[in-house]
């Protein structure tokens, strides 16, 4: 398949980039990081988000949304990193409705995902439980109790877990950490006795979550998928979810990409424009080259993801680590290259650079993906 746009997927993204770029410049950003809000994003912005059907954009068209892909949904997220504007388009539009329209029994998707698209439930997915991304050592355990179970345990890092209706839970109903089998996903009620959420605000002013399970009821109704087969169905959502946060860092690159060579353009040093230094022009032009190798890889793994998402998780792992070395590299360069006022909190790349930070750590940094891609091939 080409790595290009439909037309379609074109005019999606004109769309998308006219209200963000409108309505969620980074001055929005640091008005809400300022101002201490205390949901971390713009509830009317969201709205309006929703009525132009960006928050059902991977919900079929039966339960209200669009019926669109992971390529469209990686669209999107390009666009939000350009402006890094907080929402919940990630962990409720893409990564909690793949995972209940993938997993979940048709009272479930029947109950929930109508107000997905309609941006009335906001949602998040509850994997992690230390400091780095290994979903395999889930330990929170989940043991049956009468028609039920019980939930014990702590979660971290869940991303807007604080403003979430609905919680996606993983657990271990059986195995030991480090296994695959045994993990069993449920759906949670954050109201639940026994549930305390501690709101985390993270270095790039978006938010996350500490979550604490105190004997947890929870009923059978509530699990998503099958009891001790959710960790197939919990690669899969994840698989989505990186190939959107590798989508974010592309876009956010490309952002700090052209900010750095217009400040290049502009500033003069020894009665010279700095852009006309070779050294800064040969940083640049290679930094243009892996943004481009970035975009290439990234589409292709969601193109991947849209065409088997069972055969995809080679393609995300190489578009999830491109995607963060690429934007590691850009973020250093923008604030290199501005000199000591990229350093300071009144200029905008130090906003870029938190964010880039916070996407390379989310669902997997490079590291991990590249050791995924190594077991993958049998090194």
């Amino acid at each position: 398949m080409a790595l290009v746009l439909t037309e379609e997927q074109s005019m999606l993204r004109d769309s998308a980039r006219g209200l963000i770029s409108d309505k969620a410049p980074v001055s929005h950003l640091r008005h809400l990081r300022d101002s201490k809000d205390a949901t971390g994003f713009s509830r009317d912005l969201w709205k309006e988000f929703s009525e132009m059907g960006f928050s059902g954009l991977l919900v079929p068209e039966q339960f209200g949304g669009s019926g669109l892909g992971a390529v469209e949904a990686g669209i999107v997220l390009e666009e939000i990193g350009r402006t890094l504007m907080p929402s919940p388009f990630l962990a409720t539009s893409v990564v909690a409705a793949s995972a209940l329209l993938r997993g979940g029994s048709e009272a479930q998707k029947s109950e929930h995902l109508p107000k997905i698209a309609a941006g009335s439930l906001l949602a998040a997915l509850a994997v992690d439980e230390g400091a780095k991304h290994r979903p395999l050592n889930t330990k929170m355990q989940a043991v049956r109790s009468g028609n039920g179970f019980k939930l014990n345990g702590e979660k971290a890092f869940v991303v807007d877990g604080h403003t979430a209706d609905l919680l996606i839970v993983a657990a271990r109903t059986a195995g030991s950490a480090g296994e695959a089998r045994g993990l069993t996903l449920f759906l949670v009620n954050p109201k639940t006795k026994g549930l305390a959420t501690e709101r985390t605000i993270m270095v790039d002013a978006h938010n996350a979550a500490r979550i604490v399970f105190d004997n947890v009821e929870v009923d059978a109704d509530s699990v998503l998928g099958e009891v001790d087969q959710g960790g197939a169905l919990l690669e899969g959502v994840l698989n989505i979810g990186r190939g959107a946060v590798a989508s974010e860092m592309v876009g956010l690159s490309e952002e700090v990409f052209g900010r750095t060579v217009t400040y290049l353009k502009e500033r003069k040093q020894f009665g010279k424009l700095i852009g006309e230094f070779q050294a800064l022009q040969h940083r640049a032009a290679q930094l243009y080259v892996d943004i481009e190798i970035s975009r290439a890889a990234v589409l292709k793994a969601l193109q991947a993801l849209d065409a088997d998402i069972g055969k995809a998780a080679s393609a995300v792992a190489v578009a999830k680590a491109k995607a963060g070395t690429t934007a590691t590299r850009a973020v250093q360069e923008g604030v290199q290259m501005h000199g000591g006022m990229g350093m300071t909190d009144q200029f905008d790349i130090g906003f870029f650079m938190k964010r880039a930070r916070v996407c390379e750590e989310l669902f997997g940094d490079s590291n991990f993906h590249a050791d995924q891609l190594a077991r993958s091939r049998s090194y």
